[in-house]
C-alpha cells in the first residue's frame, strides 16, 4: 500500500512544501486554498465495493436502492463481504443529481434534429455577467449497443435483441446496414450546442428549447459539398429522406500547414473544406469563449467501421479508403480527421476549424495557458497504447486572454513531443522537418518487463513510418512495426536522419504526428487521457490511463508500469497513474522539464496502489482541488464480461503480465476528489459512482454546480429486464492480503429511465448536474 508523507503530498500538489497551501495568492474565481486547511470534510464519501483508507477514518454512504442508502461507521478493517451495485448516479447524501439533457432530446429549431449519443466533454460559455445562463457544449464520441445491433463491436449475442433507438427517436433504423444506418451513426457523433438556464426556483440548469443558436455540429455537417466533387461521391449528399439527413453547407475548414500543403492534394478534391467532425472525446474551453473538441478514435477498420483511414503517405494524404468503413461510404478522406477542432457556441457565423499545428493523432483533451503578453501554450495527450504527451507553443503572443483574436494564435507555432528520462527530467522535441530522427529502441522501452518476466508484450513494438527502400519495405505509407526481433537490422535505417527524409512537407509531418514523434524520439506513454494546468502553480497534471502495451505501441517501461511483474498477490498493478510535469521555464515555452509520479493505479492494498484504476478526465475546482473520473473497460466492470451471457472474468492475484481484469474489483466507473490542502490532502475521496456499464466523463464546474456526462449506460449488454448477475470476487484488503466479496449487479441498465418512473426503460447517455442540497457560499465542496 502506498504511504506518502505530508511533505511529499504538499510538494506534489503545490510545487513546494511552502506553496502547497498557496497562502493568500488568488486568481480570478479561485478561492483561497489556505481557508481549506482547517475546514472539515463537507460530505460523506460514497462507499464503493473495494476498501479504501478513507473508510478507516471517515463514515461513508452505502447505497441500498434508487435514492436510498445508509451511513456506515468508519472501521479499521473496511472490507465488505457483500456488495449490491445500484443502477444510478450515486452521490453523497448532502448532494442531489438531476438530468439536464439526454440523447434524443428535441431541443433544436428543426424538430428532426436531436441530441447525439454517448455524451462526453462538456463546456459552458456564460451569457452575461453571471453563470445563471449560457451555452452548454456536449461532445458525442461514438455509438454502441443498445443504440443499434449494428453498432461497432456489439457482442454477437445481443445484436438481435431490443435496441433503444426506436423508443428514444420514435422510428426504427433499417433492418440491414446501409447508408442510412451509417449516416445516422455519424450524425450521432460530433457535438451539441444547447442554451441552458438556472433561473428557476430549484436553481437547476434546464434547456432553453428552440433557441435559434441551439444546433448540432456532427460527423456529416457540410455533406452537401460532395455534389461539387468530380468522382463518384458527387451523388452522396444525404443519408435519408428526413430534413436532418440532407447534406448542408455547414462544412469545416483547416488552418496551418496541413490546410495549405496537404488538403489541396486530398482525393476528395474539396481542398480546404472538411465534411464534419466526429469521434469527439474530451476537449477544452478557452478563456475567450470558444470550445476545442478533440477527435479521438477516428481510425476505421473491419470491426470498428465508423471511422476513416489513419495511415497516410509521405505527402500526408491517406493511403486509400478502407473497405466497409464509413470513410469509404461517404468519401471522407482520412487526413481531414483526428484533429483539434475549435467552435464558438455563441456565434453561429464562426465556421468551425481544425487546427493542424496541434497535430493529427487520437486527441483526448487540451489544457491551455493563456497569459497576457506571453505566447499561448497548450498541452495534449494521444490516447492510445504508446501514445505521446504533447505541447504547442504559438509564434505570437496573447494580448488579452479574453480576446476572440486569440483563435488566430493556433495558426502559427510549433508542436512538441515529450521525451521522458528515467532520472525525472525531460525535454520537448519539436516536430519540424529538420528535427533529427532518434527513436528509442524497443529493447530499451521494454527492458523492465523483459528483465522481470523474460519476455515483453508485443516485443516492445515501436511503429515507425513505412517507406519504400527503408528497413526492407517495398511500399510507402502506413506503419512499419519495429520490435525486439528486428530492431538490430531495421532501426539503423531510421536513425541519424531528419524528418525531411520521410515527409514531403511540414503539413505531412503533422498529419502523421504519432509516427513522426516515434521517429523523433518522443516517449511512448501509458494512454494520456487528460492533462490539466494547475490554476496557481501552472504545473501540468496528467492522467495516464493504462500502462499495458498494445497494437499501437509499447509505453516506456522505465517510466510506466506496463504489467504486473511478480506473482506476489499485492504486486504493483498496471492501471495507469497520476503524473505531473513541472516546466523549467516560467512561461512554459522552454524545452526542458521535470516530471513526477504521484499516484499509481491499482487496488489500495497493492504495492504503490492509490485505490483507483484507469484515471481519465481531471478537473480543478475553485479551491484548486483535483477531481478525477475513471475509465475502466466496460468488459471488466464488476468482474463480468459484456453480452447477454454476462460471463465472469478471471481475477487471480498471483497472475503476472497484462492483468486488465483486476479492474473488476472496483465495480462501476466512479468520480473521486483529492484535496490539495488541509488534513485530508492527497487522500482519495470517493464522491460518486455511475450507472451500470457507464463511464462518467467531461466534468465541468460552473459555480457551485458540477456538470458531468454519463456515457454509454448499459453498453454492450441487454437493456435491463431485471436479470441480476452474482459472483464471488477476490480482492485485496488494505494490508495486502486477499479476501472474497459476493458481488451482485444488474446485467444491463435502464438509467435514467429508472429514476423517471420506468424501472426497465431504455438507457440513455445524458448530461447531469450535481449540486449541494444546502448551498454554501457558492462552493461545490
Amino acid at each position: 500500500m502506498s504511504t506518502l508523507s505530508r511533505r511529499q503530498l504538499l510538494i506534489f500538489f503545490g510545487g513546494s512544501a511552502g506553496a502547497a497551501v498557496l497562502g493568500d495568492k488568488l486568481l480570478t474565481g479561485l478561492s483561497s486554498v489556505a481557508e481549506a486547511t482547517t475546514t472539515p470534510l463537507s460530505f460523506t464519501p460514497v462507499r464503493l465495493p473495494h476498501p479504501l483508507p478513507i473508510y478507516q477514518t471517515q463514515p461513508s454512504f452505502l447505497p441500498t436502492g434508487i435514492g436510498q442508502g445508509q451511513v456506515v461507521a468508519a472501521s479499521s478493517s473496511p472490507n465488505l463481504t457483500s456488495y449490491n451495485v445500484i443502477d444510478d448516479v450515486i452521490v453523497p447524501p448532502e448532494y442531489e443529481r438531476y438530468i439536464i439533457v439526454s440523447w434524443g432530446d428535441r431541443v433544436f429549431p428543426n424538430s428532426d434534429d436531436y441530441v447525439g449519443y454517448n455524451c462526453d466533454y462538456t463546456g459552458f460559455i456564460p451569457l452575461g455577467r453571471t453563470l445563471d445562463e449560457g451555452y452548454l457544449w456536449v461532445n458525442h464520441e461514438y455509438v454502441s449497443f443498445p443504440f443499434s445491433g449494428f453498432a461497432p463491436e456489439a457482442p454477437a449475442d445481443v445484436q438481435a435483441l431490443t435496441t433503444s433507438f426506436p423508443t428514444v427517436i420514435g422510428r426504427s433504423l433499417p433492418t440491414t446496414r446501409n447508408i442510412e444506418v451509417e449516416g445516422e451513426f455519424l450524425y450521432n457523433l460530433g457535438g451539441s450546442i444547447i442554451r441552458v438556464s438556472r433561473r428557476n426556483s430549484a436553481r437547476r440548469y434546464t434547456v432553453v428549447r428552440g433557441d435559434n443558436r441551439n444546433r448540432r455540429i456532427h460527423g456529416l455537417s457540410g455533406l452537401g459539398i460532395n455534389r461539387e466533387r468530380t468522382d463518384s461521391y458527387n451523388t452522396v449528399t444525404s443519408w435519408g429522406s428526413l430534413s436532418h439527413q440532407q447534406g448542408d453547407q455547414n462544412y469545416l475548414i483547416g488552418t496551418g500547414p496541413a490546410a495549405t500543403q496537404v488538403f489541396p492534394l486530398s482525393a476528395d478534391g474539396l481542398g480546404n473544406r472538411i465534411i464534419g467532425t466526429a469521434y469527439n472525446c474530451s476537449g477544452g474551453t478557452t478563456p475567450w469563449g470558444t470550445i476545442l473538441t478533440a477527435e479521438e478514435n477516428f481510425q476505421g477498420g473491419s470491426a470498428f467501421f465508423v471511422g476513416v483511414t489513419e495511415a497516410v503517405q509521405p505527402n500526408g494524404t491517406q493511403t486509400g479508403y478502407i473497405n466497409g468503413t464509413t470513410g469509404q461510404t461517404f468519401g471522407l478522406v482520412g487526413e481531414k480527421y483526428g484533429w483539434m477542432v475549435e467552435i464558438d457556441p455563441a456565434n453561429p457565423n464562426f465556421r468551425p476549424r481544425k487546427h493542424s499545428w496541434l497535430g493529427r493523432f487520437r486527441h483526448e483533451n487540451i489544457a491551455i495557458r493563456a497569459e497576457a503578453r506571453k505566447r499561448l501554450v497548450a498541452y495534449m495527450g494521444d490516447d492510445r497504447r504508446g501514445g505521446h504527451t504533447w505541447k504547442f507553443v504559438s509564434t505570437n503572443v496573447v494580448t488579452s486572454p479574453t480576446s476572440k483574436a486569440n483563435s488566430d494564435l493556433w495558426e502559427r507555432g510549433t508542436l512538441y513531443v515529450a521525451r521522458y528520462n528515467p532520472d525525472g527530467t525531460g525535454e520537448w522535441i519539436p516536430l519540424l522537418l529538420d528535427t533529427p530522427t532518434n527513436p528509442i529502441s524497443p529493447s530499451v522501452l521494454s527492458s523492465v518487463e523483459f528483465a522481470a518476466l523474460g519476455t515483453a508484450q508485443t516485443n516492445g513494438r515501436l511503429p515507425l513510418p513505412r517507406r519504400n527502400g527503408v528497413a526492407g519495405q517495398t511500399v510507402d505509407g502506413g506503419a512499419f512495426n519495429c520490435d525486439r526481433t528486428n530492431e538490430a537490422t531495421a532501426l539503423p535505417n531510421y536513425q541519424n536522419r531528419t524528418l525531411r527524409d520521410f515527409y514531403t512537407s511540414q503539413g505531412a509531418v503533422l498529419c502523421d504526428a504519432f509516427l513522426a514523434a516515434n521517429l523523433a524520439g518522443g516517449t511512448p506513454t501509458a494512454r494520456p487521457e487528460d492533462l490539466e494546468v494547475h490554476p496557481v502553480t501552472r504545473e501540468v497534471f496528467i492522467a495516464y490511463t493504462d500502462g499495458a502495451p498494445g497494437g499501437d505501441g509499447y509505453p516506456d517501461s522505465r517510466i510506466f508500469q506496463v504489467a504486473k511483474l511478480s506473482t506476489a498477490v499485492d504486486a504493483t498493478q498496471q492501471s495507469g497513474g497520476l503524473y505531473k510535469i513541472i516546466e523549467d521555464s516560467a512561461d512554459g515555452t522552454g524545452l526542458t522539464f521535470r516530471w513526477q509520479r504521484f499516484a499509481q493505479g491499482g487496488e489500495a492494498g497493492s504495492d504503490d496502489g492509490a485505490g483507483f484504476a484507469n484515471v481519465d478526465n481531471l478537473v480543478f475546482d475553485n479551491q484548486a482541488n483535483v477531481w478525477g473520473v475513471t475509465d475502466m473497460s466496460t468488459s471488466t466492470h464488476n468482474g463480468f464480461n459484456v453480452g447477454a451471457a454476462g460471463n465472469p472474468t478471471t481475477i487471480n492475484h498471483i497472475s503476472t503480465g497484462n492483468i486488465s481484469s483486476f479492474t473488476g474489483v472496483f465495480g462501476n466507473n466512479w468520480l473521486f476528489f483529492i484535496p490539495t490542502s488541509g488534513n485530508n490532502a492527497g487522500k482519495v475521496m470517493p464522491f460518486a459512482y455511475g450507472p451500470v456499464r457507464c463511464e462518467m466523463t467531461g466534468p465541468t464546474f460552473v459555480g457551485d454546480t458540477l456538470i458531468i456526462s454519463v456515457q454509454h449506460p448499459g453498453e454492450d449488454c441487454p437493456i435491463n429486464d431485471g436479470t441480476v448477475l452474482s459472483r464471488s470476487i477476490e480482492m485485496l484488503a488494505l494490508d495486502g492480503t486477499l479476501f472474497n466479496q459476493t458481488r451482485t449487479v444488474p446485467r444491463g441498465s435502464s438509467w435514467p429511465s429508472n429514476i423517471q418512473g420506468q424501472p426497465q426503460g431504455v438507457p440513455r447517455p445524458s448530461v447531469i448536474g450535481i449540486q449541494r442540497r444546502n448551498p454554501i457560499n457558492g462552493r461545490f465542496v
